[in-house]
C-alpha cells in the first residue's frame, strides 16, 4: 500500500474548545465575526455545521443545511435575529451533498446571493437535483446485486421510493464562482487559501486562514467521526479510498496542532496533524482486516462486521454498502484481489 503517513508532528490530541454545541437554529460566535450554527438532519447523523461569516455589507454563509420546511423556517428566523437583517450575499459550499448545498438555490433566489464552490460540486449539484424516481432504476438494482445486498432488503428496496437529491436541495441557477486549489479568498475579513480533498465527495474544498488559526474543514475534517466514502452505481469503478487517503496524507502538510477546525458535523477542535493520522490509521486497519478475511471469496456486503467491527443495521445499511464497495475497489485498484461475478450478478473479492 502506498505511504499516507503523516510525520511525527501528527501525534498529540485532540482537544474541543466548545463542549456543547449551540441549539437548532440558533447561532454562537467561535472566533470575532465567526457565527457557528447547527441545523437538524433527519437520519441518524442527526445534525450539519454551518457557518457565517460577517461581511462589511452582509454575510457568507459557508453551507446551508438539506431543503426542508423545517429548515427553511429557522433561517427565517436567524435571519431576522442573529444575523441582523443583513443581507446573505455569498453561499460557499465545501461540497455537492445536499446537506450542505441544500438551500444554496433558496438563497441565491431570496437573497440574490452568489454561489461559490468547486465545479464538480456545482455540476454534480445541478445534475442529480434532475434525477426524480418513484422506484430504483435498473442500474441502481444491478449495483445493489453486484454489491451482495441482503435480499430481503433488496425486495424490499426495489419497490420503495429512493433518496432522490431533488427532495432536499432546491435547483441551483446558472451560474456560480468556481473554486480551486491555491485559491485565496476574502471571507469575513479574513483571507483564506483553498485545499481541495477528494474521498467523501470529489473537489471539496476547505479554507485555511492566511496567517490566523481558523480552518473551514466541512466533511472533509471532521472529528470522532470518519466521513463516508461510498461507491455508487454512478460511478461504480471509482476508488474514493485510494483519494481520501491521499488528500489526508497532503493535508496534512498544512496541519498545525493550534488551528481550531470548524467542521461540517460534530464539534469544532484542535490538533488536526493527530486527526489526519487517525483518519488514515483507521483506513489501513479495515484494508489489513479485509485482507485476511479474503481469503475466501467474499461479497462486500459479506464483509460488513469485519470492516465495521459492529453489526449493521436496516437504517445505516446504505451507507454500508457503498462504503464496504469502496474498500474493495481500492483494494482491486492495489492488485491485492481479485474479483468475479457469479450468476446472481453478486461480485466476489479473495485476496492473491
Amino acid at each position: 500500500m502506498p505511504d499516507t503517513s503523516l510525520p511525527e508532528a501528527g501525534r498529540g490530541v485532540l482537544s474541543y474548545p466548545f463542549a456543547e454545541p449551540p441549539e437548532f437554529g440558533t447561532a454562537r460566535e467561535v472566533a470575532p465575526g465567526v457565527l457557528w450554527i447547527r441545523l437538524p438532519l433527519p437520519m441518524a447523523l442527526d445534525h450539519v455545521n454551518v457557518y457565517a461569516l460577517r461581511e462589511a455589507d452582509g454575510w457568507t454563509l459557508v453551507d446551508t443545511g438539506f431543503d426542508t420546511a423545517k429548515t427553511r423556517k429557522m433561517w427565517e428566523a436567524l435571519l431576522a435575529d442573529a444575523l441582523g437583517g443583513a443581507p446573505v450575499r455569498r453561499v460557499v459550499a465545501t461540497h455537492h451533498h445536499p446537506d450542505h448545498i441544500g438551500l444554496a438555490g433558496w438563497f441565491m433566489q431570496r437573497e440574490g446571493a452568489e454561489l461559490w464552490t468547486t465545479r464538480t460540486a456545482y455540476l454534480m449539484a445541478r445534475m442529480m437535483v434532475l434525477d426524480d424516481h418513484p422506484t430504483p432504476i435498473p442500474e441502481t438494482l444491478a449495483f445493489w446485486r453486484s454489491a451482495g445486498m441482503d435480499e430481503r432488503l433488496y425486495a424490499q428496496r426495489a419497490k420503495e421510493r429512493p433518496f432522490n437529491f431533488s427532495d432536499c436541495v432546491t435547483p441551483l441557477p446558472l451560474g456560480y464562482r468556481r473554486l480551486q486549489q491555491d485559491d485565496r479568498v476574502e471571507m469575513g475579513g479574513r483571507e483564506w487559501v483553498v485545499h481541495i480533498g477528494h474521498g467523501h465527495a470529489p473537489e471539496h474544498a476547505t479554507f485555511w486562514e492566511v496567517g490566523g488559526d481558523l480552518v473551514l474543514g466541512g466533511d472533509q475534517l471532521l472529528p470522532s467521526i470518519s466521513p463516508n466514502l461510498g461507491v455508487y452505481a454512478t460511478e461504480p469503478g471509482a476508488d474514493p479510498v485510494g483519494e481520501w487517503l491521499e488528500s489526508c496524507g497532503r493535508l496534512g502538510a498544512h496541519a498545525r496542532p493550534d488551528q481550531l477546525v470548524l467542521p461540517g458535523h460534530k464539534l469544532p477542535f484542535r490538533g488536526l496533524p493527530v486527526r489526519l493520522s487517525q483518519l488514515i490509521a483507521n483506513h489501513h486497519g479495515a484494508l489489513e482486516r479485509l485482507l485476511a478475511h479474503l481469503a475466501r471469496p467474499q461479497t462486500a456486503a459479506g464483509c460488513f462486521d469485519v470492516l465495521f467491527k459492529r453489526r449493521i443495521g436496516d437504517g445505516e445499511y446504505g451507507l454500508a454498502l457503498v462504503e464496504a464497495m469502496a474498500h474493495m475497489n481500492h483494494l482491486h485498484h492495489l492488485g491485492a484481489v481479485t474479483r468475479t461475478q457469479d450468476d446472481k450478478g453478486r461480485f466476489l473479492w479473495q485476496r492473491r
